[in-house]
């Protein structure tokens, strides 16, 4: 049986590259999952725009709501779920 002897130096490097490795890919799946949770539940939906122009003491009115939902989506750079369904 091969007996396989490291010097230390190669042992913390290999261990730190293994770090280091794992460390970037975490970042990437980890940054991919938050994305795909953002599509799925935006922060920012038609109902807490309601919720915030009632307390401001406006009762808005549905054309309202997209107006705000729009402006909203085109400063994040993201197409309504209308506008997808449409093409």
């Amino acid at each position: 049986m091969p007996v396989v002897s490291l010097e230390i130096w190669q042992f913390i490097i290999i261990v730190v590259v293994t770090i280091l490795i794992a460390a970037v890919v975490t970042f990437f799946v980890t940054r991919k999952i938050f994305q795909n949770q953002l599509k799925k539940n935006p922060p920012i939906n038609e109902t807490a725009i309601r919720a915030m122009m009632t307390q401001m003491g406006r009762t808005p009115s549905e054309k309202q709501v997209r107006a705000v939902m729009r402006s909203m989506e085109e400063a994040n750079g993201i197409q309504s779920t209308d506008k997808k369904k449409k093409k």
